[in-house]
């Protein structure tokens, strides 16, 4: 109903009052007391005020003083009553034709809703408590989504009986409102935060929007390309992707200039499109009207100038489009950017990886080959030439023993080289085993007792046993030292030594140790090594205790 027609300003009715007119609710202040003291009541159901019971003059008072937002209605046809706070939150353009109305009239659209309740207050004289109940309020000439929390109560008449009802009532619309898209926004923040790739991301963006379709009943997000020309469909919730409104491609070129994707890419904030009965009938979302309106706003991307794409949302038909509406679209597109940005940083961390990955095993695959190409042709130098050795005389055998040597060394160090090449590659698993040192290093000085008896000398090999096992890597410089001139014996020995370790594994100054065998000991260094002992002092040779010539076993 149009209600322009029966406006009636506060001014025009206080200049028709007579002059002459006492009331008390003139006197009790406000624009409503003022009406109420000015508008002809004698046609009324009600009468003049003089006829008005004292019940009725009392609760008049009380509404018309004070602050919060009341109603009444009085008699069998509930006539309305209500004061300035409810006039500004609630009536909207009823004000102030719906004074001295039927309150069956006043709210026709709602009182399928609120009838029932009237009714068993009137009969019953008990009193109704609603909590953010929706009602359908048309006080702005559509129908609007309201929620209010409200309470009726019997007032008695001068008899005692019910003769009407107060309705003091708080409008909850902002509140509810808010919270739902308040849980939209951390529902779509905690889809996007547990997806990584695009599409995921793309997923998460229809399942977290598809949570309110009533503010909003369809989405559909376009994605630019790189230059810029062409935008393809990422995603579209409560619409089908083969509707008319959700286009798959959309070539810049072939578009018009206000075009709402055009325009997006230009620069433009947002774009409203107030009809869209071209596109043919729209899905409704959660209400049982579809959206007369859309908007479009970009997904920003970070550090660009251009969008990254568009995201176009129905609007909800009980809902005038306002700052709040266009702000909670506009941080949806902020969190739909977020994501997009997370999913595509991700990506190129992950392709950059497996770039290094694959420079690693071109790496690991050219020390490989290099370690077996360097390795083949030593095995081949170092056969005859230790022949060579054999057939030569002493002179000579001891210049190409220096050669020799040399090419173990570098044979030792490519096989190394190729050691590390399959470690990288992971095809070498080390396997730690508890060895006793002693008897290990005695059996490896076995090796040399013929050696050394044709060479005239006397080995003695002195190997305690050891208080733990330990871990052992293979030796390699034990045997290849020549016997020097004047030496007449050769010593080996095995020492322990011991570094102090709690039980725990700790340093004693409280830092954790990085000294321990994987066997699970604590490290205990152990040490084989052998002794060239000159024949006279002053040889060369060393007896105080310091090494000439030392090869670690110990792990």
């Amino acid at each position: 109903m149009n209600h322009s027609t029966h406006q009636l300003s506060a001014t025009e009715a206080l200049s028709d009052r007579p002059a002459d007119a006492e009331s008390a609710f003139v006197t009790a202040g406000g624009t409503m007391a003022a009406l109420i003291g000015a508008k002809d009541w004698s046609a009324s159901p009600l009468g003049p005020p003089a006829a008005w019971p004292q019940s009725l003059r009392t609760a008049l008072r009380i509404l018309v003083t004070s602050r919060y937002a009341m109603w009444l209605g009085w008699g069998s046809g509930l006539t309305f009553f209500y004061n300035d706070a409810y006039a500004s939150m609630t009536l909207g353009a009823k004000h102030p034709w719906a004074l001295g109305r039927q309150a069956s009239e006043v709210w026709a659209e709602i009182w399928p809703d609120v009838g029932p309740r009237t009714e068993t207050v009137m009969r019953t004289g008990k009193a109704t408590w609603d909590e953010a109940l929706l009602l359908f309020l048309e006080r702005h000439g559509y129908p609007e989504e309201t929620y209010h929390t409200f309470s009726y109560s019997p007032l008695p008449d001068d008899a005692g009986a019910v003769g009407g009802m107060l309705c003091v009532v708080t409008e909850d619309t902002d509140r509810v409102i808010g919270e739902r898209r308040l849980a939209t926004l951390r529902e779509l923040a905690a889809l996007l935060a547990a997806v990584r790739t695009e599409p995921d991301v793309l997923a998460a963006i229809e399942q977290g929007l598809a949570t309110n379709q009533r503010d909003l009943p369809f989405a559909v997000a376009w994605l630019f390309d790189t230059e810029a020309k062409r935008a393809r469909l990422a995603c579209a919730t409560g619409i089908a992707r083969e509707h008319r409104l959700a286009i798959p491609d959309i070539d810049f070129a072939d578009v018009p200039e206000d075009h709402p994707a055009a325009r997006i890419l230009g620069g433009a904030p947002q774009v409203t499109i107030d009809n869209l009965a071209p596109f043919g009938p729209l899905p409704t979302g959660a209400w049982d009207r579809p959206p007369h309106r859309a908007l479009a706003v970009p997904i920003v991307q970070q550090g660009q100038t251009k969008p990254a794409g568009m995201l176009l949302v129905g609007l909800n038909p009980y809902r005038p489009l306002s700052e709040r509406h266009t702000g909670f679209v506009n941080l949806v597109a902020s969190q739909i950017a977020s994501g997009l940005a997370s999913a595509r940083a991700y990506e190129a961390e992950r392709q950059r990886a497996e770039a290094l990955a694959e420079m690693d095993r071109a790496k690991t695959a050219f020390f490989s080959n290099v370690s077996h190409e360097f390795r083949t042709p030593l095995t081949l130098m170092l056969g005859p030439l230790e022949e060579e050795i054999a057939q030569r005389g002493a002179a000579a055998a001891d210049r190409l023993g220096m050669v020799h040597r040399n090419g173990l060394r570098l044979l030792r160090l490519v096989n190394t080289l190729l050691d590390f090449s399959r470690i990288e590659a992971g095809r070498v698993r080390a396997t730690y085993r508890p060895t006793d040192l002693a008897a290990y290093t005695a059996e490896l000085a076995s090796n040399f007792r013929s050696a050394c008896e044709h060479a005239g000398l006397a080995l003695t090999v002195d190997c305690a046993p050891m208080p733990a096992r330990a871990g052992v890597r293979r030796c390699r410089h034990v045997g290849t030292r020549r016997a020097e001139p004047g030496v007449q014996r050769v010593q080996v020995h095995a020492g322990w030594r011991y570094d102090r370790h709690c039980a725990a594994g700790r340093c004693p100054d409280g830092r954790a140790s990085r000294q321990r065998h994987r066997c699970g000991h604590p490290r205990e260094r152990a040490a084989a090594h052998i002794r060239s002992v000159p024949s006279h002092p002053g040889s060369g040779g060393t007896d105080d205790g310091r090494d000439r010539h030392r090869s670690r076993t110990g792990g």
